[in-house]
């Protein structure tokens, strides 16, 4: 018997040492997380949590929690490939003495004039996409990948525009800056990049059929050379930006500090702060977690730095969450897969039903952990 109890006591405690914080959110008896928690392997959910410690000598502590999180296993990022993207063009201007954010530009993709300000604050407050593409353009996939690598945010691999004809041409737009009204031109144009690189993942057949051009095709959709950004590197790249002195120098964005804090706010402005119409473009638009299923207004003090995805039924978030008022910051990020019939391109999946409240509900869950922490 005392040998019995023994061994049961050894396993209760083995078992409550391998238990997370995000373990415990996800016994939750709220319907949104139990619904997506019965039937785990159908939606391939990942997350990431990161608790933000300050120690007595005021470094900042990273405590890092993971479920499910696997960079091998793939899942298509729409578009929070933007936030990589609008990062890289802020330092492309920075290594352009010429240039500022607020260059105008005109690109061959259309004749209007454009600045890589306004394009980055079309891709955070409304996640525009022919804004991502003039960047795409401006910047390139070789060049693009190539410096993801040096940043250690391998195994991204960005391949293509988004919404858009011949999405993985390897003819980019011309662009020209006008950096002066005294007639100075800045052309980048016959660029050209090299053939999209093979990733290393899992799953990149999915489901069990798609349409295509209207015609049913009974066979998985394939999404081998679509764009990969797995979930550690998005949630690796917030920390890079807004916790840079954790970092070595070659791992952080070469963007001046002037601009890093002009993105930063592009980053958690809400819709209507940036102009655009409240009734179309709701607080909590491309913003998932813990408001994701409202329409109501976001408090003041509560600040999202983040960037949404979501496309073929697959919803992603990455995000440092801050309360100002009650002195919680955190970084959390997750994707979830919501297609119930397997069929790609259907435009049937369970975003409103399943995935956005799952998402809405762990930041509630995560954000109620942290407001334990502090007390």
């Amino acid at each position: 018997m005392r040998n019995s109890v023994f061994i049961t006591l050894i396993i209760s405690i083995c078992v409550c040492s391998c238990t997370t914080p995000i373990d415990t959110v996800l016994t939750s008896e709220h319907p949104a997380i139990q619904k997506v928690m019965d039937s785990l392997d159908t939606y391939e959910v990942q997350i990431l949590y990161t608790q933000i410690d300050t120690t007595s000598k005021g470094l900042v502590k990273f405590k890092d929690y993971a479920f499910q999180e696997n960079q091998k296993t793939y899942f298509y990022p729409a578009s929070t490939v933007k936030l990589p993207i609008a990062l890289l063009a802020s330092e492309y201007v920075t290594a352009h003495p010429e240039l500022d954010l607020d260059t105008p530009y005109i690109s061959k993709r259309d004749s209007v004039l454009h600045s890589v300000a306004d394009d980055m604050r079309q891709i955070f407050a409304v996640s525009d996409n022919e804004a991502y593409n003039r960047l795409y353009d401006l910047l390139g996939r070789d060049a693009i990948n190539t410096r993801l690598k040096a940043l250690g945010l391998a195994p991204t691999r960005i391949s293509h525009r988004l919404s858009t004809s011949n999405a993985d041409a390897a003819e980019r737009a011309t662009i020209k800056f006008f950096p002066s009204y005294e007639g100075d031109v800045v052309t980048i144009e016959n660029q050209t990049d090299g053939p999209i690189a093979d990733v290393k993942a899992k799953h990149q057949q999915k489901g069990t059929g798609y349409f295509k051009d209207g015609n049913l095709m009974q066979t998985p959709f394939d999404f081998s050379k679509k764009n990969y950004f797995p979930l550690q590197a998005q949630h690796e790249l917030m920390k890079r930006f807004f916790f840079e002195d954790q970092f070595d120098a070659d791992e952080r964005f070469a963007i001046s500090y002037t601009d890093k804090i002009r993105i930063q706010k592009m980053m958690h402005t809400l819709p209507r702060k940036a102009k655009y119409d409240p009734e179309t473009y709701y607080d909590s638009y491309g913003k998932f977690f813990l408001y994701g299923d409202s329409k109501d207004p976001i408090p003041e003090h509560i600040k999202i730095y983040n960037k949404v995805g979501y496309a073929y039924g697959t919803l992603t978030e990455t995000a440092y969450v801050v309360d100002e008022k009650a002195g919680i910051h955190f970084l959390l990020s997750a994707t979830i897969l919501v297609n119930k019939n397997g069929i790609f391109n259907d435009d049937t999946y369970e975003y409103d039903t399943v995935g956005i409240p799952f998402l809405a509900q762990l930041g509630r869950e995560i954000y109620a952990l942290e407001k334990g922490r502090k007390q």
